[in-house]
């Protein structure tokens, strides 16, 4: 933007927009009387959930097109079953890595709000 850096301010106070406005001034963040409770054992849940929502994702994706590959009968025999077998240690393996972590089934499906489950 021919050098000007936009921002956007939502504040009630003309201080936070000065404080805003001032470039290449770091924005100092204030202390609000509570504590956040960082706990390392959940950031590693969080992390683990968030990367089993994507691989059971793109696990479901794989699924479908292999079920539309096999509906066209674009697939042998053997590369159906190879396939089979393969989703099929897919499911287990996302399944054992679920119990690792603690989470339920449900914990893999986010509500996306207005879009609904994501899978």
């Amino acid at each position: 933007m021919n050098g000007v850096e936009s921002r956007n301010v939502e504040s009630s106070g003309m201080e936070d927009f000065a404080r805003v406005m001032r470039i290449g001034e770091a924005p100092r963040l204030e202390p609000s009387g509570s504590r956040m409770n960082l706990n390392p054992e959940d950031v590693k849940n969080g992390l683990g959930q968030l990367v089993l929502v994507l691989v059971k994702l793109l696990h479901e994706l794989l699924e479908r097109l292999a079920i539309r590959r096999i509906e066209s009968g674009s697939l042998t025999e053997e590369q159906i079953e190879r396939l089979g077998i393969t989703l099929m240690r897919q499911a287990q393996e996302i399944d054992r890595l679920r119990k690792e972590f603690g989470l339920e089934e449900e914990d893999l499906n986010l509500d996306l709000g207005p879009l609904g489950k994501l899978l």
